[in-house]
């Protein structure tokens, strides 16, 4: 195991453990509004915070692009990508699919990608050269090779009511074509589940780095292909 994946791993069990005590009490869950549809709560933070101090224990030197806290100001060649909670709406609502996301990009170029879902324990990891792993064992992208019968994943374009329609015209060209549609609210764990063949692939606007860089690495350590729109 990569010695970045190794940290990356603790970092994520340990935002998951504070993600995991705050869902039971939801109530007490403090959310403010960062764009249209687009929340943010003290958890979020909390988990976010907890996955950078436990890398900084080993490596207080290296770079951080995080959704919350934003781009650290240092020159290591080390990065590390961090979506602490992707699923927020989820866990708000108390619907057990959200994730913890962590990658880490040595000289821009991903090396390490770990996807945690802290309700079904279940952890997809992956490292380049070294393929995709969940819980340990070897996952592959699925064989389909055309549309027909195909269960694909989607993401409505909700922070961008300019792109709308542009989906709408892609969705209603895939739509016939593929067996069926999923729209679950968890990037990262979309992408984590067509590394290991559960979809058969995955689109959707306006995503962010740290949305996708874990789930991006462990698609094409799984045998995938990742594509922009272009």
């Amino acid at each position: 195991m990569h010695p970045l994946q190794t940290i990356a791993v603790r970092a994520a069990r340990a935002a998951s453990d504070t993600i995991m005590r705050a869902s039971e009490n939801l109530d007490k869950v403090k959310a403010d509004v960062k764009g249209r549809n687009d929340f943010v709560t003290d958890v979020d933070k909390a988990a976010e915070r907890r996955i950078i101090e436990t890398i900084q224990k080993t490596h207080p030197d290296h770079a951080f692009l995080a959704e919350e806290s934003g781009e650290s100001s240092n020159n290591s060649d080390v990065q590390w990508i961090i979506d602490p909670l992707d699923g927020t709406t989820n866990f708000l609502r108390g619907m057990p699919h959200f994730s913890v996301s962590i990658a880490a990009q040595i000289k821009g170029k991903l090396e390490v990608a770990v996807v945690y879902d802290p309700v079904r324990e279940e952890l997809f990891t992956a490292s380049r050269g070294s393929g995709a792993q969940l819980n340990g064992k070897r996952i592959r992208v699925s064989q389909a090779r055309n549309l027909e019968q195909t269960l694909l994943a989607t993401g409505f374009p909700f922070r961008n009511e300019k792109q709308f329609d542009d989906y709408m015209t892609l969705f209603s060209r895939l739509y016939p074509k593929c067996g069926d549609m999923r729209r679950a609210g968890s990037a990262a764990l979309d992408l984590a589940y067509v590394a290991a063949g559960r979809f058969d692939g995955f689109w959707e606007y306006g995503l962010k780095w740290w949305d996708i860089a874990a789930g991006a690495l462990l698609v094409s350590e799984a045998g995938g292909m990742i594509s922009d729109f272009k």
